[in-house]
């Protein structure tokens, strides 16, 4: 699978990457032979990027994570993972001390001495503009607890911030058929800057996905239940943040769109990879089918202008007035 560079860490990423919340929590029980199981269906994929985090099942993911490669010492696979959900979301938590507790646990549940890549994970907006903040970052590379460091975006307003910070490696947003701001200040940015791009919520939760209907029942514990309104965490992290009934609809159009060959998820997944300025797209998996199925995504043809076209119109007509002024 091709690779693409993060210009500031010198750091490599397969075009289509692995994200592991189903891995950990929040999607429904994935035990851990099959949690293990979709982890080497995406390295024999080519997969060389897994994205994680410290909050993923309580560091579930992580540690799966670390079994996997354990097994595998012949695989090279830049992990990330993200910091700073596991304490009240205040700009007070985010200071140095924290930090590398933080980092401690992370680097034991994965068993390295140092962690790849670190990402701030969705912190409260005003700690992009604190100099303390990115002083204590630097810090952790200075011991060389991570090799780069990076944060996870809500809005395209932070990912700016964060791309002006010299030393940010890499930035994730959400970025798909249903998300198309960041294509506007946020992608040309991150280029200009040499800012990795890691786009995550590929599949809007899976309605692009085209799967569900208006009639889909998600299990209690799946945030496709419980924060459909935003009730736990930022809603537009569930559905991308569309309303469940006109996300259905604009699905189902947008499936019509798949060029012969393509699965829809394929072609939301081969749209975010054709966009200048994407590193990594971090689709998630509960089995090894759908790890392979992502993955092949990369190996896709080129989708054509008037596909482009479409997916745009279909975004301008049906979703851009529920999500563009909130994110």
């Amino acid at each position: 699978m091709d690779e693409r560079v993060m210009d500031r860490s010198g750091q490599w990423a397969s075009v289509v990457g692995l994200g592991t919340w189903q891995l950990g929590a929040d999607w429904g029980e994935v035990d851990d032979k099959e949690a293990l199981s979709v982890l080497e269906a995406a390295a024999e994929s080519g997969v060389t990027f897994f994205d994680t985090a410290d909050v993923y099942g309580d560091g579930r993911s992580e540690a799966t994570i670390a079994t996997f490669l354990s097994s595998r010492p012949d695989l090279h696979v830049l992990v990330a993972t993200k910091m700073g959900r596991r304490v009240e979301q205040t700009p007070e938590n985010y200071v140095l001390d924290n930090f590398r507790d933080w980092n401690d646990r992370s680097r034991r549940n994965l068993g390295v001495d140092r962690v790849d890549l670190v990402q701030l994970h969705c912190p409260p907006a005003s700690v992009y503009s604190s100099d303390a903040v990115f002083d204590a970052l630097d810090t952790l590379v200075a011991e060389e607890r991570v090799a780069a460091y990076g944060v996870s975006v809500e809005t395209c307003a932070e990912a700016l911030t964060a791309i002006s910070r010299p030393n940010v490696a890499s930035v994730q947003i959400i970025l798909n058929p249903f998300r198309m701001k960041p294509l506007l200040e946020v992608l040309p940015a991150a280029r200009e800057a040499g800012v990795g791009i890691i786009a995550r919520v590929p599949l809007a939760s899976g309605l692009l996905s085209g799967k569900y209907t208006k009639d889909t029942v998600f299990a209690a514990d799946d945030h496709r239940t419980y924060n459909r309104h935003g009730e736990a965490f930022d809603q537009g992290e569930t559905f991308s943040g569309v309303d469940y009934a006109t996300g259905v609809e604009a699905a189902a159009e947008f499936a019509a769109l798949a060029p012969e060959g393509f699965t829809p998820a394929q072609l939301a997944l081969r749209w975010i990879i054709e966009q200048p300025g994407v590193t990594t797209v971090i689709p998630g998996a509960r089995n090894p089918r759908q790890a392979r199925a992502n993955a092949a995504a990369a190996k896709l043809p080129a989708l054509s202008g008037e596909t482009h076209a479409a997916i745009r119109e279909l975004y301008e007509r049906r979703v851009r007035e529920q999500v563009e002024h909130r994110w």
